[in-house]
C-alpha cells in the first residue's frame, strides 16, 4: 500500500494538518503542533505553509 499525506479531520485541532502529518511519520499530533506553532513564531513562513498545506491536503475520507 502506498503511504500518502492527508487531512485528518478526527483528531483536528484547526485544519487537520498536523495531525495528518503526525499520522503519516506515526508520531504523536502534539510534537508536529508545538514544532509547527514555533515555527510560525520563529519563521513566518510555517504559517503560510500551514494554510498552503490546508488547502492541497486531501481529506483522509477523500482518500
Amino acid at each position: 500500500m502506498k503511504k500518502r499525506i492527508y487531512k485528518n479531520r478526527e483528531k483536528k485541532m484547526l485544519c487537520g494538518v498536523c495531525a495528518g502529518v503526525a499520522e503519516y511519520f506515526d508520531i504523536d499530533p502534539t510534537i508536529v503542533r508545538v514544532i509547527w506553532g514555533v515555527g510560525c513564531f520563529a519563521w513566518g513562513a510555517a504559517l503560510i505553509a500551514y494554510i498552503v498545506c490546508a488547502i492541497v491536503f486531501p481529506d483522509k475520507s477523500e482518500v
